[in-house]
C-alpha cells in the first residue's frame, strides 16, 4: 500500500486527482491510501513522516506549496514530492527541495499517471532487498543494494560488498534468479554486476565501486542495454 497526500485548495481538482488515483489502481493494480489537505498549513499541522508521495499545489491561499515543501523537507528527507502548478517556471524551483517532478494544470490523466508510475518505480528501488546466503557458520543476511558484484568460481560464489568480501557455496545462476527484478546484469559469464554501483564504462571495462571488470564481447550489448535502461529509469 502506497500512502499518498494530495495538498490542493481547489475542491474540484482534489476530486479529479482522487479519481485519477482510483483509475490508476484499476489500470495497474497498485493500491493507494489517500489523504487530502486543502492547504499547506493543514498538512504541516502535526506532520508525521508517514507518506510515500505528496502532490503539492504550488499556489495556495495560506501557505504556498514551495514553502510547504521546504518545511516538509526539514522533517522528512525521503518523501517523494511532485508539484501541481499553472506555470512551469515555479515548479522548476522545486528541484531545490528535491522534488521528483511537476504536473501542469489542467492536469491530464496521462501526465498524472506517468508521474505516479515514476514515483512507484522510485519507491521500488528504495525498498530493501535481502539475500540469505548459506555460509559455513550458517546463514548471512545480505542487503543486495550493498553488493558491488558477484563472481563465479567453480561451485562457489564470491560476494564483493561495501561491508567486505566473502565467498559461499552455490552457483551464480542460482543467485541471479534470486535477484530477478533487481538492477543486476552480467558483464561477462563470470561476473554479475549491481548496476546501481556502476561508476563508469570505458571501452571494454566497467568501473563498479572500487573494482574494474572486463566486459566480454558476447555480453556487451545486453549489459549496456540493461545499464542504459536502468539509468533511463532513474531519470524518467
Amino acid at each position: 500500500m502506497i500512502r499518498v497526500a494530495v495538498v490542493e485548495d481547489d475542491a474540484e481538482v482534489q476530486g479529479v486527482l482522487q479519481e485519477y488515483i482510483r483509475r490508476y489502481t484499476r489500470q495497474y493494480g497498485t493500491e493507494f491510501e489517500v489523504s487530502v489537505f486543502a492547504d499547506g498549513v493543514d498538512i504541516l499541522d502535526n506532520y508525521r513522516a508517514v507518506y510515500d508521495i505528496i502532490f503539492l499545489d504550488v499556489e495556495m491561499k495560506h501557505l504556498d506549496g514551495m514553502t510547504t515543501a521546504e518545511r516538509i523537507r526539514q522533517m522528512d528527507a525521503d518523501v517523494i514530492l511532485i508539484f501541481i502548478t499553472n506555470m512551469a517556471q515555479y515548479a522548476i524551483r522545486g528541484y531545490s527541495v528535491g522534488a521528483l517532478d511537476y504536473v501542469l494544470k489542467p492536469v491530464p490523466y496521462f501526465a498524472f499517471s506517468e508521474q505516479l508510475k515514476k514515483a512507484e518505480k522510485n519507491l521500488a528501488r528504495r525498498a530493501s532487498h535481502y539475500l540469505m546466503v548459506p555460509v559455513e557458520s550458517g546463514l548471512r543476511r545480505l542487503d543486495s543494494s550493498r553488493l558491488y558484484y558477484l563472481e563465479s568460481e567453480g561451485h562457489r560464489v564470491h560476494y564483493y560488498t561495501e561491508d567486505g568480501d566473502f565467498s559461499a557455496p552455490g552457483t551464480l545462476k542460482a543467485v541471479e534468479e534470486k535477484l530477478a527484478g533487481r538492477p543486476f546484469a552480467r558483464c561477462n559469464s563470470g561476473y554479475l554486476v549491481n548496476l546501481a554501483q556502476v561508476q563508469a564504462v570505458q571501452q571494454n571495462t566497467v568501473q563498479v565501486g572500487p573494482y574494474e571488470l572486463q566486459i566480454s564481447r558476447p555480453k556487451r550489448k545486453a549489459f549496456l542495454a540493461a545499464l542504459t535502461d536502468y539509468i533511463g529509469g532513474e531519470g524518467s
